[in-house]
């Protein structure tokens, strides 16, 4: 046990050593959970619009200010010609263009009917869908109030529901991301160069002669990065909670269990990288092309797994991230316990048993 304690000491110190690790490992998670919670978000709010009255009464300055005091606009110009849309796209000063027409109140008081257009920039087309569909429902509630909620003749009406997140907060998405993208980078990343170091530094011979077994050795290894490693959960849960309001609807002890474990596979999946490569710069390459893209691209947490062909979507499950993204919305945000995410709890343990075996046999190779 002392031999252990001492390998675990040893690797502290590399870790120590290093100052601009050090910030990696335990500064990069809070930046970016900030920067995605923050900046990098998929809401749509304060966008640009512009108004083209050309009835100026009561309904229309009406609805007008209501679009102006909600969050998602903000009305940056007063069109005064249909020629002026066109320009106003052009130079990219708008992303969308509400137009009344003329005698819009009367038809509406008169004809119980009135028409407002909505022209948005389609270059993006998520941005310009859900901009029309805030201005629509915007326009439904003011016409809903004016009509007193009267149900007319063969009318079908929508109520919607969000569950879980009724704000549509882009945190409550990113959060989950960022925890499986955070500690992937973390954990691989950083021990995939621990044992191939040990080869650069000359130190490998060390280890020939240590009477302690491969296992032991190889777990020393990952034991400083596992511990820093819950440091950075607790951080990112704590940002998550008082700083972004995500808050955690399940179990507490589950959400650190699950963390745990999909740190000890990412850990595992950090050592065979170490032990089949023969320079730090080739792990590091191995462990960002190898496990970074296909966490971002293949977890769900940026792209929907089910939009895609039929052989990515193989390939996804062979991504730890992709299992763990989906253990934390449903404990962290549904509020379920471990009866609906037990199934993806075995898929981690099954990967972090089958990558701590690779691991030791390659490291019993090495050493041979």
């Amino acid at each position: 046990m002392k031999q252990f304690l001492s390998f675990v000491k040893k690797e502290f110190h590399h870790i120590g050593r290093d100052k601009r690790t050090l910030f990696i490992l335990l500064g990069m998670p809070i930046m970016q959970i900030l920067i995605f919670g923050f900046a990098l978000t998929n809401e749509v709010k304060n966008s640009q619009i512009a108004i083209f009255d050309q009835s100026n009464d009561l309904a229309t300055q009406t609805l007008r200010s209501e679009l102006d005091a909600s969050r998602y606009f903000d009305i940056a110009q007063d069109l005064h010609s249909y020629q002026e849309i066109e320009g106003a796209f052009k130079k990219g000063k708008i992303k969308l263009a509400v137009i009344f027409p003329e005698n819009f109140a009367n038809h509406l008081n008169h004809f119980n009917t009135a028409q407002v257009q909505l022209i948005a920039d389609a270059s993006d087309p998520n941005v310009a869908n859900t901009l029309t569909n805030y201005a629509t429902a915007i326009i439904m509630d003011y016409q809903d109030r004016i009509t007193n909620n009267r149900q007319l003749p063969y009318t079908i009406k929508t109520e919607m529901r969000m569950l879980y997140n009724p704000q549509l907060k882009g945190a409550y998405s990113f959060v989950p991301g960022v925890m499986a993208m955070v500690l992937m980078l973390v954990c691989t990343l950083m021990t995939a160069i621990t044992i191939v170091r040990e080869k650069e530094l000359g130190t490998m011979e060390i280890m020939l002669v240590s009477p302690m077994q491969p296992f032991k050795i190889v777990v020393a290894k990952a034991v400083p990065y596992l511990l820093l490693s819950v440091v950075n959960i607790t951080s990112i849960l704590l940002l998550s909670v008082f700083v972004l309001d995500v808050p955690i609807n399940g179990s507490l002890l589950l959400l650190i269990f699950e963390s745990i474990l999909y740190t000890l596979t990412c850990l595992a999946f950090g050592l065979f990288i170490s032990t089949k490569t023969d320079s730090q710069q080739t792990a590091m390459f191995i462990a960002l092309t190898g496990m970074f893209l296909p966490t971002i691209m293949l977890s769900g947490f940026m792209f929907p797994i089910e939009n895609m062909p039929l052989p990515l979507r193989i390939i996804s499950n062979i991504v730890p991230a992709k299992w763990f993204y989906y253990i934390v919305k449903e404990v962290m945000i549904k509020g379920l316990g471990i009866a609906a995410v037990w199934k993806e709890t075995l898929v981690l343990t099954g990967m972090l048993l089958f990558l701590l075996v690779l691991s030791i046999r390659s490291f019993k190779i090495r050493l041979a």
